[in-house]
């Protein structure tokens, strides 16, 4: 396959999901670049969906007020803490564009970066972005490569880094999921495998986290996410219900 980029025209419109758990220090500025990164690659139609996670702090709040004349900032609240999972599949079922762009709100990727996604997009395949060099502790990368190794003995191969969230993907392949942790990502690409549809990887940069609390190795998490892959692999309709593509 060619891998060069579509004509300005054939841009699809798009529905950016920010996933955000106590972010108040991050997330107007992350909102203000990715408005910024849209709009210089000349897409009009687009709309930003901050999803806070029941946060103790003014995460919603910031959002709100990073909104400017002609950017649409949606910010959607949990009044409770629910999980990842829960938060990409509130985001997901609100968008109403007709591409998904994910991206974590924590300032650990260059929205800028969705250039090189949009490059292989189409509307037949998931780009998945893939941590060119993960900033993250010794002890997130050692759960990561446990977690996923148990991942490919049970479901084959799928992206190279399966909870990389920098991802763009048709809205279909977003709608019906079940995961409620961190399992979300590994369930969105099996069933998006499994129904006809392509997987492609593009590198991106990741960045130290400056502000906040990084959660994924939390021992409730990390519990979590072995509790949702057990059910999965138990249970092969909960990845049933997506049509492949046109």
């Amino acid at each position: 396959m060619t891998e060069q980029g579509p004509p300005m025209h054939a841009y699809p419109s798009i529905s950016t999901v920010l996933p955000a758990y106590n972010e108040e220090a991050v997330i107007a500025t992350t909102v203000r670049r990715t408005a910024a990164a849209l709009a210089a690659l000349g897409i009009t139609d687009f709309e930003i969906l901050v999803i806070d996670d029941g946060s103790s702090d003014a995460t919603a709040a910031r959002a709100s007020s990073a909104e400017n004349p002609g950017t649409r900032v949606r910010v959607v609240s949990h009044p409770r803490n629910r999980g990842y999972g829960a938060a990409l599949r509130t985001g997901f079922d609100a968008a109403t564009r007709d591409a998904v762009f994910l991206m974590d709100s924590d300032g650990q990727f260059d929205p800028n970066e969705i250039s090189r996604l949009l490059a292989l997009y189409g509307p037949d395949r998931v780009i998945c972005g893939y941590r060119i060099r993960r900033r993250d502790t010794w002890v997130r990368r050692f759960y990561h490569r446990a977690f996923f190794g148990l991942v490919r003995l049970g479901f084959g191969p799928t992206a190279r880094d399966v909870n990389c969230a920098f991802k763009l993907f048709p809205r279909a392949v977003g709608q019906g999921l079940h995961a409620d942790g961190a399992l979300v990502s590994t369930e969105l690409l099996v069933r998006a495998r499994r129904s006809g549809y392509g997987l492609m990887n593009v590198g991106v940069h990741h960045y130290p986290r400056t502000t906040g609390r990084a959660t994924g190795a939390d021992v409730g998490v990390v519990m979590r996410a072995f509790r949702e892959l057990w059910e999965l692999r138990n249970d092969p309709a909960m990845l049933d219900g997506l049509e492949p593509p046109a």
